[in-house]
């Protein structure tokens, strides 16, 4: 090897050495810079990680509050169809009744709701044409002296029940009418019967 051969390898070694030493400095660097970045985000999961599971315990805790208010809403709503299917099926057997009860029940009913005792009686058709003199008398004979009332020309549209007028006042005491004061004041009673 003569001397320029020698040196120019000297010099690629220098050269080499001393980028061999940039580039492990440069790793070094790098790496530094990669561990403080994941220092860094390593830091904001920590300090992230709580608040988000308190996040999701609280998502959690609202859907199943939802959920459960949901089941009580559909609970509720079962129940009430229930209810209101009962009051459904009395009102059919009081239309239904035989017309021996009926006529009594009807007559007795005449007979509360009657103010004048000369009021006109209206019945259903079936009722009306089966059995509607039999309950303005058996009403009379409950009203006594004052009982005067009288049978309507016509039927009214109403399932069973009567309704009762005298001029321009109406007491409306039809089967569907009965069950409707019967809903608002005996619902809860009901229901406590029919889930308990």
């Amino acid at each position: 090897m003569n001397g320029i051969e020698r040196i120019t390898a000297r010099i690629a070694e220098d050269a080499k050495k001393e980028n061999d030493a940039a580039l492990e400095q440069a790793q070094r660097e790098a790496d530094g810079i990669v561990a403080g970045y994941k220092k860094q985000a390593d830091d904001r999961v920590a300090a992230m990680l709580p608040k988000a599971r308190a996040n999701a315990r609280e998502n959690t805790e609202r859907r199943l509050a939802t959920a459960a208010m949901e089941s009580r809403k559909l609970d509720l709503a079962a129940r009430q169809r229930v209810i209101a299917k009962a009051f459904d099926a009395a009102e059919d057997a009081l239309v239904k009744l035989p017309a021996a009860k009926k006529t009594e029940w009807l007559a007795g009913l005449a007979a509360k709701a009657s103010r004048t005792g000369s009021e006109r009686v209206a019945l259903s058709a079936a009722d009306h044409a089966a059995i509607g003199k039999k309950v303005v008398t058996a009403a009379n004979k409950l009203l006594g002296a004052g009982g005067k009332l009288t049978l309507a020309e016509a039927p009214r549209g109403i399932s069973g029940g009567l309704i009762l007028s005298d001029g321009d006042i109406e007491v409306n005491c039809s089967a569907g009418a009965l069950m409707d004061a019967a809903r608002d004041g005996m619902s809860r009673e009901v229901g406590d019967i029919l889930f308990s």
